[in-house]
């Protein structure tokens, strides 16, 4: 077995963990060794299809009542639909390292949205302007399609607003399962038969997604309000960067 698809499986495993214990980072941490191993079209079915499994484990399966913000979702998961339709045609029109590149622009736009949102949790509550939350949905659906790293603009959507850190991640984990069913309905009404995820390729990384899920939830606990948890999340991205990168060089 390649090094790079080994790499790819770690990632996958290290992705799962971070998304069940923040409500996000599971395409962040992925997408980049993932295109890298399988190829952009191929790697959008895997995580698109990984993605939706370890979002619905995390609403599902870990025997408590998630509490979303019911409005964001409802807003934002329709809008996402033609972002997703135009992050198709970015798929097919740019080559790996094109889109390897967009990836970690995508990365590296999360790790600053956080940074940004870490000094403005003290806000109150309060809801998004009008604009705000379908511009969000057509953002995070274009990314979705294009680099499965569709969680920058629902981050930005949801920090500085106020609400509690459990809130924020079921709000995230309830909109990137209606991400998915957009994301693959776009896939379709496109043709994009290529991404497809393969069945053998499923059949290794389903269980290590699961693996990863599990291995996050005592971390949800001690990552969310801790002080330090923007600078852990921020190394683990920069290391996916630097991966991502390295793999296509």
């Amino acid at each position: 077995m390649d090094a790079i698809v080994v790499a790819a499986a770690c990632a996958v495993i290290a992705g799962a963990a971070l998304q069940s214990a923040l409500g996000f980072g599971f395409a962040l941490v992925a997408a980049p060794l993932t295109y890298a191993a399988f190829g952009p079209e191929q790697g959008v079915g895997l995580l698109l299809a990984l993605g939706l499994e370890v979002n619905l484990l995390t609403l599902l399966a870990e025997r408590r009542r998630p509490a979303p913000v019911w409005a964001d979702v409802a807003w934002v998961v329709p809008f996402s639909l033609p972002g997703a339709l135009l992050g198709v045609v970015v798929l097919r029109g740019l080559d790996d390292l094109a889109l390897q590149l967009l990836v970690s622009v995508a990365v590296l736009g999360t790790l600053v949205v956080n940074l940004r949102a870490a000094h403005r949790r003290t806000a109150p509550r309060h809801t998004p302007p009008g604009w705000a939350r379908p511009l969000s949905g057509v953002a995070s659906g274009a990314l979705n399609t294009s680099t499965s790293t569709g969680g920058p603009p629902l981050v930005l959507l949801l920090m500085g607003r106020g609400l509690e850190p459990a809130t924020v991640r079921d709000t995230l984990t309830a909109a990137f399962v209606g991400f998915a069913v957009m994301s693959t309905a776009a896939l379709v009404i496109t043709g994009t038969a290529e991404a497809a995820p393969d069945a053998g390729r499923l059949a290794v990384l389903v269980p290590l997604t699961a693996l990863g899920q599990l291995l996050g939830r005592p971390l949800f606990r001690r990552l969310v309000g801790a002080a330090s948890y923007e600078r852990v999340l921020a190394v683990v991205l920069m290391l996916s960067i630097a991966l991502g990168m390295i793999s296509v060089l």
